[in-house]
């Protein structure tokens, strides 16, 4: 692509994270992260094509990941609140398949609502609602 870049790599807790650091984040992320995630379905089928076990490879960017995973911890936080407090339930999107596990684990956490992804394809929608009494 012909952009200096800077790479670490580590592993931790089976994945294989390589951060990778360049003045020129920019085209390297791209709109939305999806030239990042190009990158990381790329190095993913390189690194795993000969292998046995399979390995995800998680690829970073001067931390936007990082920045990208709190700014939807955040949104999903509001608009549960939201959810929660109107008791109408609302659908937001769509996202990748890693922005939609943010999303849905973050609200794992709250017993009062659910999630759902709907669609079809790689971006979907993630649908926020109360979750029903049982008993």
């Amino acid at each position: 692509m012909g952009v200096e870049t800077e790479v670490e790599g580590f592993l931790e807790e089976g994945e294989l994270y390589l951060e990778i650091k360049s003045g020129e984040e920019g085209i390297l992320i791209g709109k939305h992260g999806r030239t990042l995630d190009s990158l990381q379905f790329l190095i993913n089928r390189m690194v795993n094509k000969e292998q046995k076990e399979f390995i995800r490879v998680v690829l970073d960017i001067n931390h936007y990941r990082k920045r990208r995973n709190d700014s939807l911890k955040k949104m999903a936080i509001r608009l549960g609140e939201s959810v929660k407090r109107t008791n109408r339930g609302m659908t937001i999107g769509p996202f990748n398949a890693y922005d939609r596990r943010i999303i849905h684990i973050t609200l794992q956490e709250n017993p009062v609502l659910r999630t759902e992804s709907i669609g079809e394809g790689e971006m979907k929608r993630i649908k926020i609602i109360t979750a029903k009494k049982e008993g």
